[in-house]
C-alpha cells in the first residue's frame, strides 16, 4: 500500500504536468496548491483576463469511474470557498471561471481532458 507522502508527490507531479499542459494551451500559471481553511486550489492560472481556478482530478485508470464524476457538488461548493477567500485575500475583483482538468494514466502517459466552465459559482 502507498503512503500518503507517496500520494502527495504523484499528486503534485501531476498537477504540475497539468499546469504545463494547459500552459501549451495559453494560460499563464498564477499560483498552485493555494491552501484556505476547509478547501484546496490545485491551479490558478490567467486566460487572459479571466482568473481561472483549475481543479485536477487523477485517476490511473477509468475502471471505478471517469476523473471527472469525482467533482461532486460538494467538492463545488468547497472549490467556489477557497476561490473567494483567493480573491479577497490578494484584492481581486475580476471575470473567473472553474475548469476541470481529467487526468488519466500513469506518468509519462497521462491522457488530458479539459472541462471550462466546468460549473459556476453558487
Amino acid at each position: 500500500m502507498a503512503s500518503s507522502t507517496d500520494a502527495r508527490a504523484r499528486g503534485a507531479r501531476v498537477e504540475r504536468l497539468g499546469a504545463e499542459w494547459l500552459a501549451g494551451r495559453g494560460l499563464k500559471l498564477i499560483a498552485s496548491n493555494q491552501q484556505f481553511k476547509g478547501g484546496e486550489l490545485d491551479l490558478v492560472m490567467s486566460d487572459g483576463e479571466t482568473l481561472v481556478f483549475v481543479e485536477v482530478r487523477h485517476r490511473a485508470d477509468t475502471r471505478h469511474g471517469h476523473p471527472l464524476e469525482t467533482v461532486t457538488r460538494a467538492k463545488q461548493r468547497r472549490l467556489v470557498h477557497a476561490a473567494r477567500f483567493y480573491l479577497a485575500r490578494n484584492r481581486l475583483s475580476c471575470p473567473c471561471r472553474f475548469d476541470v482538468l481529467a487526468v488519466t494514466g500513469t506518468p509519462p502517459l497521462l491522457d488530458f481532458e479539459w472541462v471550462q466552465g466546468a460549473f459556476e459559482a453558487f
